[in-house]
């Protein structure tokens, strides 16, 4: 079943934001600034329009951020574009205008004043970020409702008496964005945690601390499962996994069971709310929002001569579960129907974006600099769609089918693109519930303080787990260490220790820093330690999708072992 999305399919961002002026006279002096930028940007030339309102954006960004964190007398405006690193990007909300003081959404369902809102801010496309967490609290000396020991704190014993305690206690959540999730491990596991090395306090090992980002509400309709892990789309937490037959449907419905799960657990509720139709009106909102890169600062606006940046083309963008499937097109047991352009047609196409082709045909004899970032963009299109990755060691892929890989006895190597992992057309996750692990949790056997492709994982924790004896139920000599169990907190099965899903790539811009644990801080530096490493190469399909960075002329020669910055796409 394609998405099937309503109204603004052919309407530009300009017309959205004059119609928006029209609706309704209650508006925010930041919403009626948005609306003055959006006219007077129309006027100013591409050139300048970065230079002269990139200040302008990061103050109206913020008091906008912390108003609409307080919910108080704020709209979510049907089009919104908001500044981010590499330029801006757009919230589309196809039920917008929304009033902020009725949808449950931004409502205080719980007892410790958090709201969905407070962990998922549209100004940082629907997730939350360091900087503007931080400017959080320096603004309430950290007592906005982020700040709750629950899971705002490395662990919830952590004094928070002082300023200088708090900013102790909350200093993952200030210096990475991440949210502490305790899971107890399944009574049916059939491994032991045998140790937990956390340096903030928090050693059980019954339930396991873990730190994650909060994934973005935006562009849901295009997911495969609910949670990093999966949590929320599997019969363990009473939801449905999400298979074509029962789309969307079952992801509905996980949603709706997410949002308790949420309140029961971060805002502390107490099981009342949301009510039946307050979870409707909390599914119905975030549906509906579209989120995508909209500006470079380098190319300019993503939607000029024949470009299709932007959330108003994502939002036509049609999908049904296993769509493009690169599994099922290899092994058609997996993962049906399959197809590309209608189910099960048999049809899989590597070139998973398609956005920035017509940039590809910019003439290379045009030196201008504009231009010459678009060529640059077109080029780190084709690279995710084209480059070859050599896939090993990725659990999920190369490990035997009974643990969950493709084929018995395993696949030492598996020759694929970016595309292999993030197959969905113009929208970059996986689209049938496939996790992986493919090792952004896992120390390094030569220096646990990185993972295996290089990044910095020393703030997290260390767990040792064991596969036990099916006789005497003791622990064997068959171990891992992981900083994050993955789906194992969830079905138990040792097998899957470490394997998450793959998230959205659109809008990662404006929703720094990536992957579930915040190890990936910045597109480029780290994508510099990811590629040389044949374990991590999968994960090359995360980072080069950061950021519309400039790809050198030559990359089309690209491989493993170059420094180059892979590029993007939003």
């Amino acid at each position: 079943m394609a998405v099937q999305v309503e109204e603004a399919v052919a309407v530009s961002r300009s017309e959205l934001l004059n119609k928006e002026a029209t609706v309704r006279p209650m508006r925010s002096k930041f919403e009626h600034s948005l609306l003055d930028f959006a006219q007077l940007r129309a006027k100013i030339a591409p050139s300048r329009r970065l230079a002269i309102f990139l200040p302008v954006f990061l103050l109206l960004g913020t008091g906008g951020l912390l108003a609409i964190a307080n919910s108080s007398d704020q709209v979510v405006p049907r089009f919104q574009e908001l500044p981010d690193p590499e330029g801006s990007f757009s919230n589309l909300n196809l039920g917008g205008p929304t009033d902020t003081t009725t949808n449950p959404f931004f409502q205080d369902l719980g007892t410790n004043g958090r709201r969905c809102v407070t962990c998922h801010q549209p100004g940082d496309a629907f997730s939350v970020t360091p900087p503007h967490i931080r400017q959080r609290f320096e603004a309430t000396q950290g007592t906005d409702p982020i700040f709750r020991p629950v899971d705002g704190a490395n662990c919830p014993l952590a004094d928070v008496s002082t300023l200088e305690q708090r900013r102790e206690a909350y200093s993952l959540l200030l210096t990475k964005g991440l949210i502490r999730i305790g899971i107890q491990v399944p009574a049916n596991a059939d491994y032991r945690v045998v140790s937990v090395y956390n340096r903030y306090g928090c050693n059980a090992t019954d339930v396991i601390s873990m730190y994650r980002r909060p994934l973005p509400t935006t562009n849901l309709p295009f997911l495969s499962a609910v949670m990093f892990d999966g949590r929320e789309s599997s019969p363990a937490t009473g939801t449905t996994k999400i298979l074509y037959s029962n789309y969307p449907t079952s992801l509905i419905n996980d949603l709706a069971h997410q949002s308790v799960d949420a309140t029961l657990i971060h805002a502390q509720g107490d099981g009342t709310r949301p009510t039946a139709d307050e979870q409707k009106q909390i599914v119905d909102f975030e549906m509906k929002l579209f989120t995508a890169q909209t500006r470079d600062r380098r190319a300019g606006d993503l939607d000029e001569e024949g470009a299709k940046g932007g959330p108003i083309p994502l939002s036509t963008q049609p999908f049904f579960i296993s769509v493009n499937s690169s599994v099922h097109f290899l092994l058609p047991a997996f993962e049906q129907p399959g197809g590309l352009v209608t189910p099960g047609d048999g049809k899989f196409t590597s070139n998973i974006f398609d956005i920035y082709d017509k940039w590809a045909q910019i003439d290379d004899s045009d030196h201008d600099e504009h231009n010459a970032a678009r060529r640059s963009i077109a080029r780190g299109e084709q690279l995710f769609n084209t480059l070859q990755i050599p896939i090993t060691g990725v659990a999920g892929i190369n490990d035997d089918v009974a643990g969950g890989g493709l084929v018995a006895g395993g696949i030492p190597s598996l020759q694929g693109t970016c595309g292999t992992c993030h197959d969905t057309p113009n929208v970059g996750d996986h689209s049938f519930p496939t996790p992986l692990n493919i090792g952004t949790g896992d120390p390094s056997p030569s220096n646990p303080a990185v993972n295996l492709g290089g990044l910095d994982v020393s703030f997290l924790p260390e767990i040792t787990v064991c596969k036990t004896d099916p006789t005497s139920g003791l622990p064997t000599n068959n171990c891992r260490t992981t900083t994050d169990l993955g789906q194992a907190l969830v079905d138990g099965r040792f097998d899957h220790v470490g394997k998450i899903k793959g998230p959205i790539l659109r809008g990662l811009a404006g929703r720094a820093p990536y992957f579930h644990n915040g190890s990936a801080v910045i597109g480029g530096a780290d994508m510099k330690r990811l590629v040389g490493s044949p374990t991590l190469s999968v994960a090359v399909a995360l980072v080069d999708a950061v950021v519309a960075r400039p790809a050198p002329a030559q990359s089309d020669q690209l491989n493993l072992s170059s420094n180059a910055e892979v590029n993007p796409q939003h």
